[in-house]
């Protein structure tokens, strides 16, 4: 089951994002995004993922993703992303877009099959590896 959550589990997401990443965020920087006007956050009842992003403006931005490598290949990436699909919709959001490592075949290959497409780039935008970020971009009307 995935619902809403808000700043009160910035911990238990903090743990997912460190499982998930290289360098995994502190409670304390989740907790500060999802102070964040039009923040929003849905993470699986098991513990086993998250999704965090915000709406403003017309446009709806994820800027993370995370699930536990253990329950990476069950469709919890795609049903996390189908929740802040439509929580931008419903805060008149237009378009979705998000960033995502070049060298990350399987993320890609996710938000190809869910109708994002590559609209540009971030030369060396993840530190670590001096990896160059994919901007991708998906519409969000009808």
């Amino acid at each position: 089951m995935i619902a809403a959550v808000g700043v009160e589990a910035a911990e238990a997401l903090a743990a997912i994002h460190a499982e998930a990443f290289a360098r995994g965020w502190t409670a304390a920087e989740v907790a500060g995004l999802l102070s964040n006007p039009g923040a929003f956050a849905f993470a699986e009842a098991a513990g086993d993922g998250f999704v965090l992003g915000w709406a403003a403006g017309g446009e709806a931005e994820i800027v993370t993703l995370a699930v536990r490598p253990p329950a990476r290949r069950r469709g919890l990436g795609a049903a996390l992303v189908a929740a802040a699909i439509e929580v931008a919709r419903g805060g008149g959001a237009e378009s979705l877009h998000l960033e995502v490592a070049e060298n990350n075949v399987a993320a890609l290959g996710l938000y190809g099959k869910l109708g994002f497409g590559a609209v540009g780039s971030r030369p060396n935008y993840y530190s670590e590896g001096r990896v160059n970020a994919v901007v991708m971009r998906r519409g969000l009307l009808a």
